[in-house]
């Protein structure tokens, strides 16, 4: 095994300011940049994050998963801090699912042609800032055959503690860029050979079931609430809705992404 680091009840030492200074949050932010960490989230997903090729900066578990996850351990020579589950959480300022955690090395970011340039179906998100509806949306892409996803410049970091426990892992496998310049998209997806399709509520807009998937789809959201910005909504090859009962005028963006991508799965051609 790497470096192991035994020192319950002793003071946090300087390496473990990774996980200490969690609870706040913009000097989170600050000190993920920097470093170029993400923080992983129980033991499946820090398996996930190794298994895609990730490499740690460090671990923090309680005892009982230094035997369950010693094979992890065995493959880097990175400190492995071992806590009690109450003082992990007293540490970090959240209840930690099952008391594990690891620090991993950020990978270089993709850029926009290499995600684009063997997908068939991509899911491409505007500015989406809640990191649970992102995670939501990477899993429910990668569950229903779709080759990656496209963030626009605002949009939640999909490398986010929490983003990352709800996609289950699904960040780690599934290629994404984050584009630059937002406006340009449009022609970009376009010269990449792709037909958009905006999700949206206003009208004109052809009902799901009703459309016939392109070869090579991209699927465009919007934020919480305001939805689609009006650039992209007259931009979009096809405008899409998704028939609803009478009285509910729309659904979790998550949701409303499971049903798309579903509707645009490849076995649907």
């Amino acid at each position: 095994m790497g470096a192991y680091a035994s020192d319950v009840g002793g003071p946090a030492p300087e390496d473990m300011r990774v996980f200490t200074e969690l609870r706040d949050v913009e000097l989170r932010t600050l000190m993920e940049s920097q470093l170029g960490i993400y923080i992983a989230e129980g033991e499946k997903v820090i398996r996930r994050a190794a298994d895609a090729g990730h490499v740690p900066h460090s671990f923090l578990l309680s005892p009982r998963w230094v035997e369950s996850l010693s094979d992890v351990l065995d493959r880097f020579d990175v400190p492995c801090h071992v806590r009690e589950e109450r003082e992990i959480e007293a540490l970090t300022g959240f209840h930690v699912h099952r008391g594990a955690l690891a620090a991993f090395v950020r990978p270089e970011p993709t850029p926009l042609d290499k995600v684009l340039a063997d997908a068939q179906r991509v899911v491409v998100v505007e500015d989406l800032v809640d990191h649970m509806n992102v995670g939501s949306i990477f899993r429910n892409a990668a569950a229903l055959g779709f080759d990656g996803v496209v963030l626009s410049p605002r949009c939640a970091d999909p490398f986010y503690r929490r983003s990352i426990k709800v996609a289950m892992g699904a960040v780690f496998s599934l290629p994404h860029a984050r584009l630059d310049d937002w406006y340009a998209a449009p022609a970009q997806l376009r010269d990449a050979g792709f037909t958009t399709y905006a999700m949206t509520l206003a009208e004109p807009s052809t009902p799901l079931d009703a459309v016939v998937p392109a070869e090579r789809s991209a699927l465009i959201v919007g934020s919480e609430g305001p939805g689609l910005t009006d650039h992209w909504e007259r931009e979009a090859d096809v405008r899409v809705t998704i028939p609803m009962a009478a009285a509910i005028d729309s659904l979790n963006v998550a949701a409303s992404v499971a049903i798309a991508c579903w509707h645009f799965r490849p076995t649907a051609r």
